[in-house]
């Protein structure tokens, strides 16, 4: 997307007038870059307006904002240069990811209870306020919390370790409770809205797929689970592109006992979560403190794995 001296308003999309922009912003698409980025259909099931109509304005908006279909590789390049990395607090783990969590990606903690995907995610919402020649971002968390494990004590713990005033980290993170998963899509989709969301560097899910897997129990309500999912891992993905921040999420562990051979472990939500996050580690508990990281899925980082350790001061080496 080109850039710009001042943000878009939905009224300069040709062809939408006031009336329509009232829709657009009733449906929860406030910003002309993500009405760009929508389908059809999309746009059509939320706001009512025909799928031609649908077409033609999400034509307009990608016209107003400078989205092209095809860019060389040399300028693809230089727009992963704007990626940023948040430290883990372990260099071991950061080297591991090729410099720490990327923005502009979906990262994935799998594991089982206890593994430390929280406390891991508790100190990324602690880190990405560091300056940047600290591994931070010098910006803001938004944390989605699904199974009530969000504890503010942690932060506080985690900020006085690294020299922070945890007043202050407290503050910039937001937080939310979760309660079933139209609450926790409705939440995810609200952060487009938000006037301070250019300031939020990191989006964190505990965890993804909790919800959807108690609300669409059996095979019979496979296809609506999948279809709601892919949705909200969607929605999560153009918060990563649109605002050049990052997400990370957590997901749990489902046995298979039909497999004879290999691990009958594997993460829940199938394809639709796998297909759709960038980078996907594997974490297992060791013994005391230590944790295994393993990369079991990532489009450029080579397979590996390193140990960490989880203290009272938060994610550090061994």
């Amino acid at each position: 997307m080109k850039e710009r001296n001042r943000p878009f308003k939905l009224t300069d999309i040709e062809g939408v007038g006031p009336v329509t922009a009232k829709k657009l912003m009733d449906a929860g698409y406030t910003r002309v870059e993500l009405v760009a980025i929508l389908s059809a259909k999309e746009l059509s099931d939320a706001t009512g307006m025909g799928l031609d109509t649908a077409r033609r304005i999400i034509e307009a908006a990608r016209r107003l904002v400078g989205m092209r279909e095809f860019i060389s590789a040399k300028e693809f390049y230089e727009e992963r240069k704007k990626i940023g990395y948040i430290t883990t607090g372990s260099k071991a783990l950061d080297n591991l990811l090729l410099g720490g969590i990327e923005t502009m990606a979906i990262t994935e903690f799998v594991g089982e209870f206890g593994s430390g995907k929280t406390q891991l995610c508790h100190q990324l919402a602690v880190n990405v306020q560091l300056p940047r020649s600290e591994g931070g971002l010098e910006g803001k968390a938004a944390y989605i919390d699904t199974e009530g494990t969000f504890r503010a004590e942690r932060i506080i713990q985690m900020a006085k370790a690294r020299g922070l005033d945890p007043d202050e980290v407290l503050e910039n993170i937001i937080v939310a409770r979760a309660y079933n998963s139209d609450h926790q899509i409705a939440l995810a989709r609200s952060l487009f809205g938000r006037p301070d969301i250019e300031e939020i560097k990191l989006v964190v899910v505990d965890s993804l797929v909790s919800h959807f897997r108690s609300e669409y129990p059996g095979r019979e309500n496979l296809v609506v689970r999948q279809q709601r999912l892919n949705a909200h891992v969607h929605d999560l993905l153009r918060l990563a592109n649109l605002y050049n921040l990052a997400v990370v999420v957590t997901n749990q562990i489902v046995s298979t006992p039909d497999i004879v051979f290999g691990n009958p472990n594997k993460p829940a939500g199938g394809h639709i979560v796998a297909h759709n996050c960038t980078y996907r580690i594997w974490l297992r508990k060791s013994k005391g403190n230590k944790r295994i990281a393993s990369i079991f899925d990532s489009p450029h980082h080579p397979q590996g794995e390193t140990a960490f350790q989880i203290t009272e001061r938060g994610i550090e080496d061994l």
